[in-house]
């Protein structure tokens, strides 16, 4: 799904060489660094890199590693990328699954006054409480976040800043896959995705990755309207690949008006439509 040299290759040509002390030539042909520039400045041969980005070379050194990602500019998140590309042939992650356990669920049982629900690494939506299902207008097993963002709803859909969200979504599945480089249900899903959306194949080959933490998040709910909601993602501590996510708005503010609104239209239905935190999950 993911590996170490196309990675190279998408941050190699994403390098100014002006800030890297690399004079402007006029007769570049290449976006971004050379191959043997990339060498120089991380201090390997230039065949030794030549095989890293052809997929030859097997297992750099954490040292060839750091300094390849100190000349590449990578951030935090795609230096560990980087590493785990690296580590794969060595050893493949153990895709995470199971079960959510009964007392997160009642955990989630407790948040009332904002949407809340546990993902997976595959952004699979495994439980939700009431209000996560009155958001998203339908119960959260078999809800897929990156399914729903670009195979189920337009640009004028739910996601008022749906370019944002395609971006966090492509970014958080890139970063996945090199954790999880051999589980097939990521890898069909990463199928299914590009098969479907042309802007997902063209995010995709940007090589990008995003970990997921918090912000703003604007929706638009076809009942309520406007809803601008802070998320924050809270990764639990059992090696499960899962997050509780919790969409809060600020108190006295319109969205908290419009949260105990759609609270009060899901009452007023008295609809058992969308199942409770403790429904049970699909594997």
């Amino acid at each position: 799904m993911d590996d170490l040299a196309g990675f190279l290759r998408t941050r190699r040509s994403r390098v100014d060489p002006a800030a890297v002390g690399i004079p402007a030539d006029s007769r570049r042909r290449v976006e971004g660094l050379r191959r043997e520039e990339v060498a120089h400045l991380s201090g390997v041969s230039v065949d030794y890199y030549v095989r890293l980005e052809q997929g030859r070379a097997t297992q750099p050194s954490e040292q060839v590693l750091d300094a390849l990602a100190r000349v590449l500019g990578l951030d935090e998140t795609e230096r560990g990328h980087l590493h785990r590309l690296a580590r794969q042939r060595r050893r493949s992650a153990k895709s995470p699954g199971g079960r959510v356990r009964p007392e997160l669920l009642r955990v989630l049982g407790l948040v009332t006054g904002a949407p809340a629900l546990i993902m997976d690494h595959r952004l699979d939506a495994l439980a939700g409480n009431r209000l996560a299902g009155l958001l998203f207008g339908r119960p959260m097993p078999g809800l897929n976040i990156a399914r729903h963002i670009f195979l189920e709803e337009a640009e004028d859909g739910l996601y008022a800043d749906w370019e944002q969200c395609t971006l966090d979504v492509v970014g958080h599945l890139r970063l996945a896959a090199g954790k999880h480089p051999e589980d097939p249900r990521l890898a069909s899903l990463i199928g299914e995705l590009a098969m479907g959306s042309e802007r997902f194949r063209r995010l995709w080959a940007r090589a990008d990755v995003r970990a997921r933490t918090h912000g703003l998040k604007a929706y638009r709910h076809p009942l309520i309207g406007p809803l601008q909601l802070h998320q924050e993602n809270f990764a639990l501590p059992d090696e499960s690949g899962m997050e509780l996510l919790v969409l809060s708005a600020p108190p006295g503010s319109p969205a908290e008006d419009g949260l105990r609104l759609l609270a009060g239209l899901g009452a007023d239905r008295g609809d058992g439509s969308y199942p409770p935190a403790d429904a049970r999950l699909r594997k």
